[in-house]
């Protein structure tokens, strides 16, 4: 099959299962990851945080906005909160797309 030439589902599931290599048939370029697009914030912290944040990231050896990112990806998860209840479920509702 021609790599320009536009698949059908069956095609490609039967290339996959045949076990041969598909990368001539995909568009990697046309690839996404719904859900987690960047948007960029700016927070202002008082100077005890941010030397509290960088002892924690130096114990864990991550930076750190790696600490701040786990830590509020934490808090909204326990807290079973609405918008991330949400944004979950839209992010599985675009990948079933």
């Amino acid at each position: 099959m021609a790599a320009n030439r536009k698949m059908t589902a069956k095609e490609l599931d039967a290339l996959h299962d045949s076990g041969a290599d598909m990368t001539g048939h995909l568009d990697s370029k046309a690839g996404r990851r719904p859900g987690i697009e960047i948007q960029r914030v700016n927070v202002d912290f008082p100077v005890w945080m941010i030397e509290s944040l960088d002892l924690e990231a130096g114990r864990l050896g991550i930076p750190r906005q790696s600490v701040i990112k786990y830590w509020i990806s934490e808090c909204l998860a326990s807290k079973g909160s609405r918008l991330a209840a949400q944004a979950q479920s839209d992010a599985a509702k675009a990948r079933a797309r």
